[in-house]
């Protein structure tokens, strides 16, 4: 009989997969042993260092910091178009792994072509086409490159320790004022995490994969190395309680209730749970609480309704490609001026995206964007699903852990993108990208396993 998921070891991970210089390279990356982690990324592919150098420009965004980068303002996209162009020339026997999350990638993207072409307002779709395409290629690189554990392990680390800086940077930055609350909240560096709403998904996306990565790796390090990267999702929820954003705060603790919900020591959990609540809440400064308590009676909150109600009667009117990708502006001005009520937006005549992900998909794509937005959410939770439960036959704790890590992350993401436009932001696009890697992984490694 297999193991029930609460009976997995927690000894060194048995791989059950390849060779054996595929699990030393694995157990010392594990470890967190420097010179291990940079012998592999030394000896791989020009592609792959590529890939690295892309996700640590795109997170840390060092030409922001280094006066001496920011003479030059496409870093991450150049070391993306060199990953790919160092995939098609490398010698070895190249397979596309193609899989139902491809499929839907690349299948919205036509849909946003043909919803551009038959806008009300094609050049603004035409002009914001990047925003989605940018990911889909981004998409492709990355899968067709991080093949193997060890790539996608380092991966993984560039993802972690980059947003790591966020959170240390936010929470160091909350506690030194105070605690205070301020109405900007936490800013990040310029970029997608600029704002303190879309630093507080990031920070919502990031907390469950780097607790339950340093559960899965936890036995195969010093116990200062542990603590050291509990600090991960420490500094994260701090992040989150100090960037003021209702939206992160409200998925924060959906995430912490579903973890209840999932954990096998449910009781001493939930009681952890309603002492750090408490506590939060105490530190949460009164202005932010007012905030809580003004939800659906403030002017911020009664246009962002008016947002979603008009929104979704912009969907039905125009159903099947909605009312053209990056439409809803124009749109929303020209037939709902007159529910623009904050006042210094209506003095302006600022109209702003409706802040929910499944509005902005709908009134760029129709029903059928939704269709597939919604198909890819399916099958993120899938995949990752079934993997997990693979991974408790398998005894491999590491994978079993971040599968459910990936999916709390999911949740902390769809429950913060009913607040926000951030449905071209990195936060859905990335995770899918990691899904569709691990899958690939997972069933190579499978069918190598059956010829051993």
């Amino acid at each position: 009989m297999p193991e029930r998921p609460e009976e997995v070891r927690t000894g060194p991970a048995r791989l059950g997969f390849g060779n054996y210089q595929m699990q030393t390279n694995i157990e010392n990356l594990y470890s967190l042993k420097i010179r291990s982690v940079w012998e592999v990324f030394k000896h791989d592919s020009f592609a792959f260092k590529m890939a690295c150098l892309y996700l640590f420009f795109e997170y840390v965004r060092p030409q922001t910091l280094v006066p001496y980068l920011d003479v030059y303002s496409s870093w991450a996209q150049s070391f993306i178009i060199l990953a790919f162009i160092g995939w098609i020339f490398e010698g070895e026997d190249k397979k596309i792994h193609w899989s139902g999350i491809t499929t839907n990638v690349f299948f919205y993207l036509f849909i946003v072509i043909l919803s551009s072409y038959y806008a009300i307002w094609p050049e603004i779709s035409w002009n914001k086409f990047n925003d989605y395409f940018s990911w889909v290629v981004i998409f492709f690189v990355l899968t067709q490159v991080v093949t193997t554990r060890e790539r996608f392990y380092i991966i993984l680390l560039i993802f972690l320790l980059s947003s790591f800086k966020l959170s240390f940077f936010g929470a160091r930055t909350w506690a030194m004022r105070g605690f205070a609350f301020t109405k900007w909240g936490l800013m990040g560096p310029q970029g997608f995490f600029q704002n303190s709403g879309e630093l507080s998904i990031q920070m919502v996306v990031f907390a469950p994969i780097a607790l339950f990565f340093t559960i899965g790796i936890k036995d195969h390090l010093k116990k200062w190395k542990t603590k050291l990267l509990y600090l991960m999702p420490i500094t994260a929820v701090m992040t989150v309680l100090g960037a003021s954003s209702r939206g992160g705060q409200i998925a924060l603790f959906s995430q912490i209730f579903m973890l209840i919900g999932i954990s096998k020591h449910r009781l001493k959990i939930l009681i952890a749970t309603i002492a750090i609540l408490m506590i939060s809440y105490q530190l949460l400064p009164n202005q932010q609480k007012v905030r809580f308590e003004d939800m659906g009676k403030d002017d911020t909150s009664i246009q962002r309704l008016l947002y979603w109600k008009h929104g979704l009667q912009m969907i039905k009117e125009h159903p099947l490609l909605g009312v053209g990708y990056y439409n809803f502006v124009p749109y929303y001005k020209l037939h709902y001026n007159e529910d623009i009520i904050i006042p210094h937006h209506a003095k302006l005549g600022i109209v702003e995206l409706p802040h929910n992900i499944f509005i902005q998909i709908g009134t760029d794509t129709g029903f059928t964007g939704l269709t597939i937005y919604f198909g890819l959410i399916i099958m993120a939770f899938y995949h990752t699903s079934k993997i997990g439960k693979e991974a408790v036959m398998a005894n491999d704790l590491f994978i079993y852990k971040l599968t459910k890590g990936m999916n709390l992350a999911l949740v902390g993401y769809l429950v913060a993108g009913q607040f926000v436009s951030v449905a071209y932001y990195p936060f859905f696009w990335m995770h899918i990208t990691f899904v569709a890697i691990i899958d690939a992984m997972w069933k190579n490694e499978r069918r190598i396993a059956q010829f051993l």
